[in-house]
């Protein structure tokens, strides 16, 4: 094990913390970007049915690739452990399975999309004029879905070796390349829908190929290994049962994505899809730091549990959460000062113009308590407590929000939705400081 994976249990936490973040917060910033700026383009230069049919596609897609993401994070829990253990055979092997279960199941869950793409569209709420945009792009997107899973399974795989410059430059060059290949092949080709597809398609190709490099490069601790790929039942029933949480919690988000689409229609038509479409890429930039500080943590707490450092697995929740917390309130203050221009950047549509600053406001609301609820559930991750984990991950998008959306638009109409995201936020971060507090007390002494 090299002196990098070593430091994760002996560096000061806040410089550690700070050196894990950074990276992977800029990594998400970039990725982010990406996603606003491919809405930018296709808003100004299709329409705005376009940013509803891609606000449809994407929940599809990303629930497709969470399969890579869960077996990343449930695996990656475990090879942080086994480090902070000194037990590299496990670290080899689990990393092994990781892979194979990746490839397999994504390819088999592509198929599926490809085969039932149109009951799947219309499931998660391409209604009307957005069915046919929707198509175009969901079909290029699919086949690009197995390099993003392998992307999203490696990349925490990586933060776990202490190597969170490598993760970042993952997620900043598919975003570069998306970003290019959408202004040669929406604006300077005219290629539409399937060409903001294709560039996104490519981009994640970009991205699972320079992991794979990365991994048979000489700066990866972890080798891909052939006798590795092997799948031991125990290996993987740990990666199932922590990476599950990912997955339930993806899936969870999907189920959200058929409610909320759903409803949106019922009270605002196609428009207040698209609205939606808007804050959901405000909220994947905006909270880029807080999510940054989350995935620093996790190897951090992960490698020092392992050790059974408690002292140091407590210091690293208490600081994550207070450094969190202080972005997350400054990015809230800078959402609700400047909620029109915001919405001006994607769209120079008057209705959208009109109804997206309101929704901002009431979305957001709650941004600077969330910190605590990323933090808590991320821990019990980290420590390979799958139950709890699970329960924490679902309390705001299943628990709370779904019902939320479902009854509170009886009561306010469209607003009743936005009026939902706040209300979850803040039950959801009450419960799990209560998990939180009792696990610290019991097992972190």
């Amino acid at each position: 094990m090299t002196e990098t994976t070593n430091s994760l249990g002996t560096q000061k936490i806040s410089k550690l913390l700070i050196k894990q973040a950074i990276p992977a917060s800029i990594g998400i910033l970039v990725m982010s970007l990406n996603m606003i700026v491919d809405t930018i383009f296709v808003g100004q230069w299709i329409g705005s049915m376009a940013i509803a049919a891609i606000t449809v596609v994407l929940p599809i897609v990303f629930l497709i690739s969470s399969i890579g993401m869960g077996i990343g994070i449930g695996g990656s829990s475990i090879i942080s452990r086994a480090f902070g253990a000194k037990d590299i055979n496990k670290a080899y092997l689990t990393f092994g399975n990781q892979i194979s279960l990746t490839l397999v199941l994504s390819i088999f869950f592509v198929s599926v999309g490809i085969l039932f793409y149109k009951p799947l569209l219309l499931l998660f709420g391409a209604n009307g004029a957005i069915l046919d945009p929707a198509t175009a792009y969901f079909n290029v997107v699919l086949y690009g879905v197995p390099f993003l899973a392998f992307a999203m399974m490696g990349n925490p795989v990586i933060r776990a070796e202490g190597k969170p410059k490598f993760a970042m430059y993952a997620m900043i060059l598919p975003a570069i390349s998306n970003i290019l290949l959408d202004v040669i092949f929406i604006k300077f080709l005219n290629l539409g829908m399937f060409g903001a597809g294709l560039a996104t398609s490519i981009s994640y190709a970009v991205c699972g190929l320079f992991i794979f490099s990365f991994f048979l490069s000489k700066k990866s601790e972890l080798i891909i290994k052939p006798s590795y790929f092997l799948l031991k039942l125990a290996i993987v029933k740990e990666i199932i049962q922590l990476g599950g949480v990912t997955v339930a919690r993806q899936g969870t988000i999907s189920v959200l994505m058929i409610v909320l689409n759903a409803t949106l229609f019922t009270y605002g038509g196609e428009n207040a899809i698209a609205v939606y479409g808007i804050i959901n890429r405000v909220m994947m930039f905006a909270l880029f730091p807080v999510l940054g500080v989350t995935q620093g943590f996790l190897p951090i707490a992960g490698y020092n549990y392992g050790a059974k450092n408690s002292e140091r697995v407590k210091e690293v929740i208490k600081k994550a959460i207070l450094y969190g917390s202080m972005v997350a309130t400054l990015i809230f203050l800078a959402i609700i000062t400047f909620p029109e221009a915001i919405a001006r950047l994607f769209t120079s549509d008057v209705a959208l113009i009109e109804e997206t600053p309101k929704a901002l406001l009431y979305v957001f609301l709650a941004t600077p308590v969330i910190t605590a609820q990323l933090i808590g559930s991320a821990y019990f991750q980290a420590a390979g407590k799958a139950l709890p984990a699970l329960v924490l991950t679902l309390l705001k998008q299943g628990i709370f929000l779904i019902p939320l959306v479902y009854l509170l638009p009886k009561f306010f109409g469209l607003n009743g939705v936005w009026f939902s995201f706040p209300i979850a936020d803040v039950l959801a971060t009450l419960v799990t400081m209560i998990f939180l507090r009792i696990e610290v007390r019991k097992h972190l002494k």
